[in-house]
């Protein structure tokens, strides 16, 4: 069973997508949700994050990352 890179979810074989990029490296993506998401270079979407960490911590991040960016 192939793990996706993206989210992490370990998923069945007939299902997903296997990309073998130039330099020979491959990468299993579990879903075109995934995939479509890899593309566009984010990493910091709720659904992809820890089950087990609680809401407010998740928006300590999100206030700490807008401070950052002022």
């Amino acid at each position: 069973m192939p793990k996706c890179v993206y989210c992490g979810k370990m998923y069945d074989v007939p299902r997903g997508l296997t990309l073998v990029m130039n330099s020979g490296a491959v990468k299993h993506l579990c879903s075109s949700k995934c995939r479509k998401n890899m593309e566009m270079k984010r990493r910091k979407v709720n659904w992809i994050r820890k089950k087990g960490a609680a809401k407010k911590d998740i928006k300590e991040e999100i206030k700490a990352e807008v401070e950052e960016t002022k």
